[in-house]
């Protein structure tokens, strides 16, 4: 289903990505998805610091290093290079994993293919184009206390990303607990999409025309508000 696009007004990626920082709470441990979920790190509010992990065995990794700095020995999940905080700590592939699986992560932030009004998710897929295979995402996305999706409200071809039901291969079921996208903030309560805020130029049923599934409202929908990066 393409539908009609308000293409004049969203958020960039980095839009995206900084509001999204701002609902980590300081001290959270916090796992990026590979790709744009990684620029989540670059927005932490200050007076707030968030302990990153990646899957491949650090905890408390910093910045990107300048160009021409990397040490690719230190490398994230998405083999980005990446800096060490104090008290950072190396481990195992396995121990890792047991971190995401007993449940110690209080935050991961995913990208998706498409997220469904019960909060099923779907964020890989095979082919030249694709990540070649669902990888840690399906341990994160039951794994950790909450999980965000940071996207797009559309695809290029401006089929709605959040749908009614995922007709991609599932990555996790009922796991999504919040989502921004380029056109609003909408959270997932009772199996349905909560309309949280929206972009002040548009309104809610333009909103909706833009997504494949209700958009609920149970109170105030706020404005949309951030900074120009």
């Amino acid at each position: 289903m393409t539908v009609d696009t308000r293409e004049d007004i969203k958020l960039s990626n980095a839009q995206i990505a900084w509001r999204a920082a701002q609902d980590i709470v300081d001290g959270a441990y916090v796992n990026l998805g590979i790709g744009f979920p990684e620029m989540v790190a670059r927005y932490q509010p200050p007076g707030r610091q968030a302990i990153f992990h990646t899957e491949n065995g650090i905890l408390n990794f910093g910045e990107s290093p300048k160009a021409g700095e990397e040490d690719w020995d230190l490398i994230n999940a998405g083999k980005k290079a990446v800096t060490l905080l104090p008290g950072s700590a190396f481990f195992h592939h396995a121990d890792s994993f047991a971190m995401v699986r007993g449940g110690h992560l209080d935050v991961a932030i995913l990208g998706a293919l498409q997220v469904a009004e019960n909060g099923d998710l779907a964020n890989w897929r095979v082919g030249s184009k694709g990540v070649p295979a669902v990888g840690g995402a399906m341990d994160l996305v039951h794994g950790a206390k909450q999980v965000f999706v940071i996207t797009e409200h559309v695809t290029k071809n401006g089929d709605p990303k959040l749908v009614e039901a995922c007709t991609f291969p599932l990555t996790g079921v009922g796991c999504i607990t919040r989502i921004y996208t380029s056109h609003a903030v909408v959270d997932i309560k009772d199996r349905h999409f909560v309309l949280r805020e929206k972009l002040a130029g548009m309104t809610i049923d333009e909103l909706q025309a833009m997504t494949g599934a209700k958009l609920h409202v149970d109170g105030p929908v706020a404005d949309l508000v951030v900074p120009t990066l």
